[in-house]
């Protein structure tokens, strides 16, 4: 669908500029776009590359476990019905760390790993649990304490301040993830007296 999509617009930016008389300004447009996006992947690419192995290193060097530790009770009250041992709530702990520290697509990986934990642990069949939209709902919403793919974007675009706008990140995106959890819990209600 989304292939559909984007061809309608490409291809309707293309018959436009036929019809407006500025073709050339469509091929300019095309290279000099090309040019921009290789260097922005590769901008993101070495930010990634950064932030992906100070993962690793914490992860490797036990501050993840510890930050694991400091987690726990919170994502306990979360995620109800988890022991306080299970492979779920470490994987989960793990995902939500890489999140607050801006890594969206080293959280990415992680993700994965504490929904399939979920699913062996909780075994949902068909529909998902709670705590399996609620995971979904944090990685959409997540709450970042350093945004450092959007610092990186920032600098990029020639930002001299590139984390000036992290108090604003962190209102919004703490706000959004606690109206999303409330939301799921709301819905949940409902569900329940369906089911």
């Amino acid at each position: 669908m989304i292939g559909y999509l984007l061809s309608f617009i490409i291809l309707g930016s293309v018959v436009y500029s036929v019809f407006a008389g500025t073709p050339a300004e469509i091929s300019n447009a095309v290279i000099s776009s090309g040019a921009d996006a290789v260097s922005l992947v590769l901008t993101l690419a070495g930010s990634m590359a950064v932030w992906g192995g100070i993962m690793k290193i914490a992860e490797r060097s036990g501050i993840t476990d510890g930050l694991t530790k400091i987690l726990r009770p919170f994502l306990k009250l979360i995620f109800r019905g988890l022991k306080k041992d299970s492979e779920a709530l470490r994987a989960i702990a793990m995902n939500v760390s890489a999140n607050l520290m801006g890594l969206g697509n080293a959280a990415t990986p992680l993700g994965i790993e504490a929904m399939r934990a979920l699913e062996r642990e909780e075994n949902p069949g068909e529909v998902a649990t709670l705590n399996m939209i609620k995971l979904a709902v944090m990685n959409a919403c997540s709450a970042e304490i350093i945004p450092a793919t959007v610092a990186a974007l920032r600098a990029e675009a020639g930002s001299s301040a590139p984390l000036e706008i992290l108090p604003c990140v962190l209102l919004v995106s703490f706000a959004s993830l606690a109206v999303a959890l409330t939301v799921a819990e709301v819905l949940n209600i409902g569900r329940k007296n369906e089911l």
